[in-house]
């Protein structure tokens, strides 16, 4: 099976790939991973008063490493 991603430009694609799908030629998905993660960043932004500084994302990235390397 052969996975491929297209974009719709035209609303009557739409309409043939889902004649292909009850046809059982194709299997639409959505892809979820991206829209749940669009979620979380949109939730996180969200509750944000103000936007990290360069310093700090700076300041986290380097506990992380710290904290892999230690394992």
């Amino acid at each position: 099976m052969e996975s491929i991603r297209i974009e719709i430009l035209n609303p009557k694609a739409k309409s043939l790939l889902k004649d292909l799908a009850d046809l059982k030629l194709i299997r639409i998905k959505k892809d979820q991973i991206r829209s749940e993660f669009a979620e979380l960043l949109e939730k996180l932004r969200g509750s944000s008063d103000d936007s990290i500084s360069l310093e700090e994302i700076t300041k986290e990235v380097e506990a992380v490493r710290r904290e892999r390397s230690e394992r």
